[in-house]
């Protein structure tokens, strides 16, 4: 029986001479060296192993402490690793910037950390949208009516909330007397170079030159604040 002619050549397509033929049964699918995919997994390792070191470097790079770093003497804020109270000791603690904003409950009028010169301040950051703050206001009251006698002053950082009469009311409905800033855009908060925005709420204590003594990563207690702050009132 005669062979079939073969099929005639393409004209687009050139002859190709060093094409190498497929073997007998290369239609079945080869499956892929194991040696070949295990070099390829050790070169992903590597390069995550790489990008995950030079960042540990960065951050070591500017660090000097476990918690809060000098940058131009200005305190700026490094995860503490888990820690939700952080203590710094006196030879330790940076400069909080001199925050100021509208005041709440003042329309027209500025309120500032350097309104209180020499004193001790409590700063609280809240919103009337975070429950956890709710239940912490009255917390926040009894703390403020202590303290204050004794020369300290606790202030809120009222953080996004647009609306500034709810906000207002948010005050008037739980009877609070300490004043707060409003921060509805995060401005004033950016201020704290590297601190966390998320956790609402948090407190910041600044001692009576207004370094930053400690900050509370979560909802707090009269029992929390008072004593330190008594504390801190003493180291005059």
């Amino acid at each position: 029986m005669a062979r079939p002619a073969p099929p005639p050549v393409l004209a687009r397509f050139a002859h190709q001479p060093g094409v190498r033929r497929r073997s007998p049964g290369g239609d079945r699918l080869q499956r892929a060296r194991r040696h070949d995919r295990s070099e390829s997994d050790r070169r992903v390792k590597r390069r995550v192993l790489g990008v995950l070191l030079a960042a540990t470097l960065a951050v070591a790079g500017c660090s000097t402490g476990k918690d809060a770093v000098v940058s131009g003497g200005t305190f700026t804020f490094v995860s503490p690793g888990g820690q939700l109270d952080i203590s710094y000791p006196v030879d330790k603690r940076q400069k909080a910037p001199v925050m100021s904003g509208d005041d709440l409950m003042n329309n027209g009028k500025q309120l500032s950390l350097a309104d209180f010169p020499g004193k001790p301040i409590v700063l609280n950051l809240w919103g009337q949208w975070c429950g956890p703050c709710r239940s912490e206001s009255p917390e926040l009251e009894k703390t403020s009516n202590e303290i204050q006698p004794i020369g300290a002053k606790l202030i809120g950082l009222d953080v996004r909330d647009p609306a500034r009469d709810v906000a207002q009311d948010f005050v008037r409905d739980r009877g609070l007397t300490y004043p707060s800033i409003w921060d509805p855009s995060g401005r004033v908060l950016l201020q704290l170079t590297g601190y966390p925005r998320n956790i609402i709420p948090s407190t910041i204590v600044l001692d009576n030159q207004h370094r930053v003594a400690a900050v509370f990563l979560r909802t707090v207690a009269s029992s929390d604040l008072i004593p330190l702050v008594q504390k801190l009132v003493a180291e005059k």
